[in-house]
C-alpha cells in the first residue's frame, strides 16, 4: 500500500482500473503512449506508431496541434474556471455561435456537456422535458437501435444495443425499445460507401409505433453511422425513411454524430452528408481534437423556442454540469475550429475518400476478410471469427498492427480505421499495407 503523501514512489500500474480493457492482461504487456504530434504517436519504448484511428476517433485535426496547445495555455493563464450556472464567459457564447453557423439547417442553439455519453443523456432529457413543455407528457418511451452506442450513461446504455456494454448493470431505464440494426452480410457484404439494400429497415418503426402507439414515443436516436459496434453504413434512403417516419408521427429525431461530426466522413456532419436534418444532434471527441474534454447537444429552433415560454426569471432547464462549456474546453474547440477551416479539413477528407475506399476494398479476397465497409475516412473490415474463440482474431490482428507499428481499433473480430484527417496517401497505404501483413500470419 502507498504511503500518504509520498510522492517519490515508482511509476505502478497496478492502482489504475481501465476503461474497456482487460486489466489483467493488459498490465502483462502494458502498451503505453508517451507523446504524439501529427500522424503518430510515440511508444514508452521508443517507437513511432501510426495512428489509424484518429485516438479514439476525436483527433482529426493531428496530434500536438501548436494553435490549439497554444489557446489551452493562454486560457489556462486568463481564465482556469467560470461556473455556467447563472454565470457565463464570453469564449462559450463565442463557441456556441461559431458551431450554430457550423450545423446544417436551424440547428441554432447548443447546450454544453463534457463527453459523449453526457450529451446523449442531455439530449434524452431535452427530448422528454421538450414533449412534456408541450402538453404531451405520455411521450416518454425512446427508441434506440441494436448495436447502436450511445456512450455510457445510464440513458445511453439504456437506448444502445450492444449486448455486452449492458449485461453487468440490470434492468436499466424504463420504456425503452429498439430498431433492428441496419446491417445484412446476404445482400450488402462489400459494398462501397453507402449499401444499396436495406432502406426498407427504417419501418421497423412503423411496427414499433404500432405496438406502443405514437403518443407514448418522445424520440429516436440513432448513430448516422454506427461506428463502435463495427462500422455499419446506412443503407441508401434509410435515414430519409426514418426522419419521414418520425415527422409523420410527432417523434423527434436524434442524431448521435458523437464520431460522425467534424469532417469524418467529407462533411461537417452526417446529417450534411445525407442531407436529413434530425432535431438534436450529440457532439463531442473532435470538436476540441480530443485536446481537452467536451461535448455538445445541438437543437433545432422551434424545439428551443419551446422552452423560452413563462417569467423571464424561470429556470427553463433543470440540468447541467459543472463543468459545460469549461474555458479549456471551449479555448481549445474554438482553435480546432479555425484549424478545420484555415486548412479546409472536411473538404480534404471528402477528396481522399476514393483513394480511402479503393486501399480498404485492395484487402477483398485476403485471408481472413468476410466483409469489407467503407465511407468517408472510415472503414470496417470484418474477419471471420476464429472457431470456438470469437474476437480473438481480432484482437491478434490489433496487437500484430502495434507491434508493426500502426494503431487500429478493434471490435470482436472487426478491425476500425478512422485517421486523422491530415493522413497522406502514402500513409494510407502503409496502414493497410501493415493490416495486410500482420493478417497473413495471423491463424
Amino acid at each position: 500500500m502507498s504511503q500518504p503523501n509520498d510522492m517519490s514512489l515508482p511509476n505502478d500500474l497496478d492502482a489504475l482500473w481501465m476503461p474497456f480493457t482487460a486489466n489483467r492482461q493488459f498490465k502483462q504487456a502494458p502498451r503505453l503512449l508517451v507523446a504524439a504530434e501529427g500522424m503518430y504517436y510515440t511508444s514508452h519504448d521508443g517507437r513511432q506508431v501510426l495512428d489509424g484511428a484518429a485516438g479514439l476517433w476525436c483527433v482529426n485535426a493531428g496530434h500536438g496541434r501548436r494553435p490549439i496547445v497554444e489557446a489551452i495555455r493562454r486560457q489556462a493563464g486568463e481564465l482556469d474556471y467560470a461556473p455556467p450556472f447563472q454565470m457565463g464567459h464570453p469564449k462559450a457564447f463565442e463557441l456556441a455561435s461559431r458551431l450554430a453557423r457550423l450545423l446544417p439547417g436551424d440547428l441554432d442553439h447548443v447546450f454544453f456537456a463534457n463527453s459523449g455519453s453526457e450529451s446523449v443523456d442531455t439530449a434524452l432529457k431535452i427530448a422528454l422535458a421538450y414533449h412534456r413543455q408541450r402538453g404531451e407528457a405520455a411521450r416518454t418511451r425512446l427508441i434506440g437501435r441494436e448495436r447502436g452506442y450511445h456512450g455510457v450513461g445510464f440513458g445511453g446504455i439504456s437506448v444502445g444495443g450492444i449486448g455486452a456494454n449492458r449485461k453487468q448493470f440490470g434492468p436499466l431505464l424504463g420504456g425503452v425499445d429498439h430498431l433492428p440494426h441496419t446491417h445484412d452480410h446476404t445482400h450488402q457484404a462489400f459494398s462501397r460507401g453507402q449499401p444499396a439494400a436495406g432502406a426498407h429497415l427504417a419501418d421497423e418503426l412503423e411496427h414499433l409505433v404500432a405496438l406502443h402507439d405514437a403518443s407514448t414515443i418522445a424520440a429516436v436516436i440513432v448513430e448516422p453511422m454506427a461506428g463502435s459496434t463495427g462500422v455499419l453504413i446506412p443503407p441508401v434512403g434509410y435515414l430519409e425513411r426514418l426522419r419521414e417516419l418520425c415527422t409523420r408521427y410527432g417523434i423527434l429525431l436524434i442524431f448521435d454524430e458523437v464520431i460522425t461530426g467534424f469532417g469524418r466522413l467529407g462533411a461537417g456532419f452526417a446529417a450534411e452528408r445525407f442531407g436529413v436534418q434530425p432535431d438534436l444532434l450529440t457532439m463531442a471527441k473532435a470538436v476540441s481534437n480530443g485536446a481537452v474534454p467536451m461535448g455538445a447537444v445541438a437543437v433545432r429552433k422551434g424545439l428551443f423556442d419551446s422552452f423560452m415560454t413563462g417569467p423571464d426569471s424561470m429556470i427553463e432547464l433543470f440540468h447541467g454540469y459543472t463543468y459545460s462549456a469549461h474555458p479549456l474546453a471551449c479555448a481549445a474547440a474554438l482553435a480546432t475550429l479555425d484549424l478545420y477551416r484555415d486548412e479546409d479539413l472536411f473538404a480534404r477528407a471528402a477528396g481522399l475518400s476514393p483513394y480511402w475506399e479503393d486501399a480498404v476494398h485492395g484487402l477483398k479476397g485476403h485471408r481472413h476478410v468476410i466483409d469489407l465497409r467503407n465511407l468517408g475516412l472510415v472503414a470496417g473490415i470484418e474477419l471471420e471469427p476464429r472457431p470456438g474463440a470469437p474476437g480473438k482474431r481480432g484482437y491478434e490482428a490489433f496487437l500484430g498492427c502495434y507491434e508493426k507499428g500502426v494503431l487500429i481499433r478493434v471490435t470482436g473480430d472487426i478491425l476500425a480505421l478512422s485517421p486523422p484527417l491530415i493522413i497522406q496517401t502514402d500513409q494510407i497505404d502503409r496502414l493497410f499495407g501493415t493490416v495486410a501483413e500482420v493478417l497473413s500470419g495471423i491463424d
